[in-house]
């Protein structure tokens, strides 16, 4: 494509008209989400029927779910948010189950077509380049794919490189309006978070390379890591955690085998001292998310520590981390993806990582996944579970281990409860 041809630049209303009733559509995800043309989108609302809408993970503004648009707008979303979690399990909207690194291909193979994308983009750079900023993810595979590309120009966007950085002429319309980024919210760390951070962190090697995302516990692992040399990240995202460690030296990429020197991520969100340090940064490379989930991808580097969560863990190993039973409530994501990917890396430390019980008190780890739970990761695939009373190691071990090994580090509350579920599944369990 010519960089050098520019879109034309018009009011959010007059992009809009391009969207016709039995398009589909899609638009980035976290702080990428275009509300400025997403309520403008809405707004046409009457003049539409059997708009078909796809994306990520997104927070805010989510009015096309909402049930007076039912017959305009549906929802197939490739993870669900809370923002559209009570739609989805009340159908009025709806959830393809697959891995993160799946999505760009179910995109671009046309299984989930594309006419329209909405996004938000950076002011141009000299060349005639825009970038998408915060969140690759999908998107670089729906532009491919769409007849029109509609684009927020957003001064807060910051300019991000690798995939990130696309020609001016591959966007149809552009429709300026400035807004702050959704700034993520950081709650202090409890004494749990940092026990389990401690027990996580205990694990990982100088050298590795980390795909950790955002939220409590995961920084708690990255506070604790200041010791540690030469890490290096490729992930699906990060946040701010990472940002002193990067300052102290202590994350420079320089063990990385791929992408050697450069923090690798295709979606991120975080709060704006994130956004200032990821602008014009080229040690930063956000890029399509066929890439930066592909386990073939992430087993090139050594010693990769995949930190992931869960809803519940049964005494197998198996992880849910998409549905309470059959209620869903977030998705797949890329939990897989890395964890296949840590498992065939040189050295890799695949882990799972949560609190022993719910806020409630109610165990997570359970004889049984609840009816209909979605396994994510499999009992093969799984080897290190960290909660705060420990950290152990089911690879290789048999049923009956994994049982002991799994109740050693519950809830004390549970761990009666789930030793009589063992010796009546297992035999022989009882430590």
């Amino acid at each position: 494509m010519d960089s050098r041809i520019s879109p034309q630049t018009v009011t959010a209303e007059q992009a809009l008209q391009r969207v016709q009733s039995g398009d589909r559509l899609h638009w980035p995800c976290v702080a990428a989400a275009p509300e400025h043309l997403i309520r403008a989108l809405v707004a046409r609302a009457p003049e539409l029927h059997n708009v078909h809408i796809t994306h990520l993970y997104t927070e805010g503004y989510a009015d096309y779910v909402l049930s007076q648009y039912a017959g305009h707008f549906h929802l197939d979303s490739f993870f669900v948010g809370g923002n559209v979690r009570k739609a989805t399990q009340e159908g009025r909207a709806d959830y393809i189950p697959c891995s993160l690194s799946d999505t760009a291909r179910i995109i671009r193979e046309g299984i989930q077509p594309v006419d329209g994308v909405l996004l938000m983009v950076s002011e141009p750079d000299e060349e005639g380049y825009v970038s998408l900023g915060t969140s690759v993810d999908c998107t670089l595979a729906a532009i491919e794919q769409a007849r029109y590309v509609i684009a927020q120009v957003n001064r807060y966007m910051p300019f991000c490189y690798g995939d990130a950085r696309i020609p001016l002429s591959s966007i149809t319309d552009l429709v300026r309006y400035d807004v702050p980024l959704l700034e993520a919210e950081f709650p202090p760390l409890s004494e749990q978070d940092v026990a389990i951070g401690k027990r996580v962190a205990a694990l990982i090697p100088d050298g590795a390379t980390l795909q950790i995302g955002i939220g409590n516990i995961p920084n708690a692992v990255l506070a604790q890591l200041g010791d540690h040399r030469h890490l290096g990240i490729h992930s699906e995202m990060f946040s701010d955690g990472v940002l002193p460690l990067i300052e102290q030296g202590v994350i420079d990429g320089s063990r990385k085998r791929i992408d050697q020197g450069k923090h690798v991520a295709t979606f991120l969100k975080g709060t704006q001292k994130l956004y200032d340090f990821v602008h014009r940064n080229p040690d930063v490379l956000m890029q399509d998310v066929a890439y930066t989930n592909s386990p073939a991808v992430i087993a090139q580097n050594p010693k990769v520590v995949a930190l992931n969560s869960a809803i519940q863990i049964d005494l197998t190993g198996q992880v849910c981390a998409d549905s309470i039973g059959t209620r869903h409530f977030s998705g797949s994501g890329g939990q897989l993806d890395f964890m296949l990917g840590s498992v065939a890396s040189e050295g890799g430390i695949p882990v799972i990582a949560m609190p022993a019980a719910t806020a409630k008190g109610v165990s997570k780890i359970v004889p049984t996944l609840a009816e209909g739970a979605g396994v994510v990761t499999p009992r093969t695939v799984v080897h290190w579970v960290v909660t705060e009373y420990g950290a152990v190691n089911l690879f290789g071990r048999s049923m009956q281990e994994r049982a002991r090994l799994l109740i050693s580090i519950a809830h004390p509350a549970a761990r009666e409860a789930l030793e009589r579920a063992a010796q009546e599944r297992f035999g022989g369990v009882k430590s």
